[in-house]
Formats: C-alpha cells, sequence, structure tokens
C-alpha cells in the first residue's frame, strides 16, 4: 500500500476547507433544505442575519446583513482559489483569518463551547497547516 504524500494531504485540505464553506454558504440560502429541516443551520438568508446578529450584537439589522454579506463574498471567493489551487499559501492563509474571526465572535457572542462544537478551530488550524505545506497535486499553482 502507497503511502500518502505531503502533496496528496495538501489536495485533501484543499478539497474538504472548501467544501467545507461552500455547505455553510449553501446553507445560508436554502440550499439544504428549509428552516428547521433536519441538518439545516440556517435554511435562508433572513435566518442567516439573525445570526450573523448575534455573533455581532453591536450590529443593527442593516449591518449585520452587510457583514454577513462580506463573509459570504470571501468563504466564496477563498473556496475557489481552494479548489483549483490558484494562490493556495494566500487562499489557506485567508481561510485560517477567516475561521479564527469567526470562532472570536462565537467564543464571545454565544459560548467558549460554540466553536469547538462547530471545528472552526479546526478549520483555521487546518488551513494554517495547509498555508505550509506549499504545492499540492492537481493544483493551478503547479503550472503557473
Amino acid at each position: 500500500m502507497k503511502n500518502i504524500t505531503t502533496l496528496e494531504a495538501g489536495l485533501v485540505l484543499r478539497i474538504i476547507l472548501a467544501i467545507t464553506m461552500l455547505s455553510a454558504v449553501a446553507d445560508r440560502f436554502g440550499l439544504w433544505g428549509a428552516p428547521g429541516s433536519n441538518g439545516v443551520a440556517w435554511g435562508n438568508w433572513e435566518n442567516f442575519v439573525l445570526y450573523t446578529q448575534t455573533l455581532n450584537p453591536f450590529a443593527g439589522k442593516d449591518f449585520a446583513e452587510i457583514l454577513g454579506g462580506i463573509a459570504t463574498f470571501f468563504e466564496v471567493i477563498l473556496s475557489i482559489l481552494l479548489l483549483f489551487g490558484f494562490k493556495t499559501r494566500i487562499a489557506a492563509l485567508g481561510t485560517a483569518f477567516l475561521m479564527l474571526l469567526f470562532a472570536l465572535a462565537m467564543a464571545i457572542s454565544v459560548s467558549l463551547k460554540a466553536p469547538f462544537d462547530y471545528s472552526v478551530l479546526t478549520s483555521a488550524a487546518a488551513a494554517l497547516l495547509l498555508s505550509t505545506i506549499g504545492k499540492t497535486v492537481f493544483a493551478v499553482d503547479n503550472r503557473i
């Protein structure tokens, strides 16, 4: 049996981090089901904005909508970069920073336990590890 290499492990990290963020984005647009469905956190944009407001209690609804939009934008962009393996180190560092911001907001506004329950810190650590790997297999970075 062949041992997995760092290049292959990096590919797995890239894909899993991207899918994790895209899954959260899909949830806030109702693609995983309606609010209250099994396994659905938000189910629609309105519920996501309310959750964003919970994490940022200083924010009114309008500002929470802007913050939610910014977070969603970066989750989509970073996911695409990771999936294609383009600017992987920068995308991984951006992902780690975003996850750490989420973890901090959750720890302050919800509970210290929340970032652990949702594996936000694990995602941040995986992204930091990915940023140190360099090149991975099946990456645009290898072509340029």
